[in-house]
């Protein structure tokens, strides 16, 4: 079996890690948008938080990644046969994938074959309850982008074509990223995404040299390297399935809430999805911190995460969306 870089030894990059986190504990929050330069760790950090997740269990034989005992599943047939477990689905869009490949079609090889009427599951199904990965996410055709987030947003996939009639449950978390550079995302699309995380190129030299070291030890001998992070792999699990255990339990006050909205109204955030965002997001970093309740810090530390992507251009201000929200932010809690 392959061996996965371990998310707790990869250097830097706070933020996506976060993000990342925070997302793996409510994946309702809407996926991660993830901007930087090439080379910085982002398809690494995604792969490395699936394989650091214990085996879910699933139904032997199902295509679509069922739990047992999940409802509307369109193999109720194989229920019957007992339980099994399989590794967190990791599944990587390819920029050329067309709309069949991705939300599924007729099976071709039986249709001719056997003249049987049959679907063939696409990558929606098997990212479900796992992740979907896109490169590159701003060169991808626009209306597969539409797609992924409204049935991203709905956690079901429904298909009706060629004489056929199928829905099944497809929640994942959506992990987008790619290089401004090479274009930009449309507002409209890149609001739909739960957090936004911004990557760089590390400036200093000793963070460049312990990359260097760490890439090379794995390079060597990844599974000694593994075994070496094992510690802080199982920390960071057990942390999840905490944050998973408590996360309907954490509280949040009226005076987070007004909070929040005053904070969304003085950036100028469009709409209701970036306080609702930023919402859930706190909650489920307070979760992830083993916290009761919300606070304002856990405010404060998710609000650029949460808003960054939502601010409309204002042509008297230069500043950055960051910027602006960490102006907000200390006006709002001088």
């Amino acid at each position: 079996m392959r061996v996965s870089f371990p998310f707790s030894a990869i250097v830097g990059q706070d933020e996506m890690k976060l993000a990342l986190l925070v997302a793996a504990v409510d994946p309702r929050i809407g996926g991660v948008m993830v901007f930087g330069d090439r080379g910085t760790g982002k398809s690494t950090a995604v792969r490395a938080l699936a394989a650091l997740l214990p085996p879910m269990p699933v139904v032997p034989g199902c295509r679509y990644h069922c739990a047992p005992g999940e409802t509307g599943c369109p193999s109720p047939e194989l229920h019957r046969a007992g339980k099994a477990t399989a590794p967190v689905p990791f599944v990587d869009l390819p920029l050329g994938a067309t709309e069949d490949r991705v939300v599924g079609a007729l099976d071709l090889e039986r249709a001719l074959g056997a003249g049987e009427k049959a679907f063939e599951p696409g990558l929606l199904a098997r990212a479900h309850r796992g992740f979907l990965y896109i490169d590159e996410i701003n060169l991808l055709e626009d209306h597969l982008v539409d797609l992924l987030l409204d049935v991203a947003a709905s956690g079901e996939n429904v298909v009706e074509r060629e004489g056929l009639s199928v829905r099944h449950a497809a929640r994942f978390v959506l992990i987008g990223s790619g290089n401004p550079e090479e274009g930009e995302l449309r507002p409209q699309l890149l609001d739909r995404f739960g957090l936004s995380v911004e990557v760089r190129t590390p400036q200093d030299l000793p963070t460049r040299v312990e990359i260097l070291r760490r890439c090379d030890a794995f390079e060597r001998d990844g599974t000694a390297f593994a075994e070496r992070w094992a510690k802080a792999e199982r920390k960071t699990l057990k942390q999840i399935a905490k944050g998973r255990d408590l996360l309907r339990r954490v509280a949040v006050p009226d005076a987070v809430l007004t909070r929040a909205s005053e904070l969304c109204l003085a950036v100028g955030a469009d709409g209701l999805r970036g306080e609702l965002t930023l919402m859930r997001s706190a909650r489920a970093l307070a979760a992830l911190e083993g916290d009761d309740a919300v606070s304002a810090d856990h405010l404060c530390r998710i609000a650029p995460l949460a808003l960054r992507h939502r601010l409309r251009r204002n042509v008297l201000d230069e500043t950055g969306s960051t910027a602006r929200i960490e102006r907000a932010l200390a006006e709002l809690f001088a």
